[in-house]
């Protein structure tokens, strides 16, 4: 169902509606394992890059979000566990980090594509918020599986946070080289920084 949802009602609303230009889609890696990494503005960012997948890629890509929020009624729930395939984990402080990311490992074992970002929770339209470390942490349990960066624009002005109304928008998609782990922690964080600030900066977009 999930397969056929996606293929019938979600990709052509996404390339039709909202007009998606895809810039170096040749560097998408279509197998996992793989770590995908974004910028995040709108509730739409998932749906957009999940669309970029198919056939037997599609079956292995899922996202990670907060279970308090997606999994807080049974119509949220439903839709993000059945259709999004959504990995849920807790927003809290804690030092048991492996635990608290288990079943992405779990999922990254059996060469599942993991949509991740960084920044958290959804920022301001269009604006790059401080990236929280809990990439490198993760990172740090499968030092080996490749990280591919992807910017996206215009996705905060078509459904910003706290919207609900969709706004046909053009949105332009730049996806990067896919890169490996580095053990320091701080160069790591400056590294997924500089990505995606360069990414960004490809389509050289004025403030709105």
């Amino acid at each position: 169902m999930r397969n056929i949802l996606f293929a019938l009602i979600v990709r052509p609303i996404v390339f039709v509606v909202l007009g998606l230009n895809i810039r170096n889609y040749e560097r998408l890696q279509q197998s996992g394992p793989l770590v995908l990494i974004a910028n995040h503005n709108s509730h739409l960012d998932t749906i957009v890059l999940m669309s970029l997948f198919k056939g037997k890629s599609f079956r292995h890509v899922r996202p990670v979000a907060a279970g308090d929020y997606f999994l807080k009624n049974k119509l949220l729930s439903w839709f993000s566990t059945k259709v999004m395939n959504i990995i849920p984990i807790e927003r809290k402080m804690t030092k048991d980090f492996k635990g608290m990311f288990q079943p992405i490992l779990d999922e990254l074992d059996n060469d599942g594509i993991i949509i991740l970002y960084p920044e958290g929770s959804r920022g301001e339209p269009e604006k790059l918020s401080k990236y929280k470390s809990g990439i490198y942490y993760l990172m740090r349990e499968r030092p080996e599986i490749p990280i591919q960066p992807i910017f996206m624009h215009g996705l905060g002005k078509a459904l910003p946070k706290d919207s609900f109304i969709l706004v046909p928008f053009f949105v332009d998609i730049f996806i990067g080289e896919p890169f490996k782990f580095t053990a320091d922690r701080k160069l790591f964080m400056e590294d997924v920084t500089n990505r995606l600030n360069v990414l960004r900066d490809e389509g050289n977009f004025k403030e709105w």
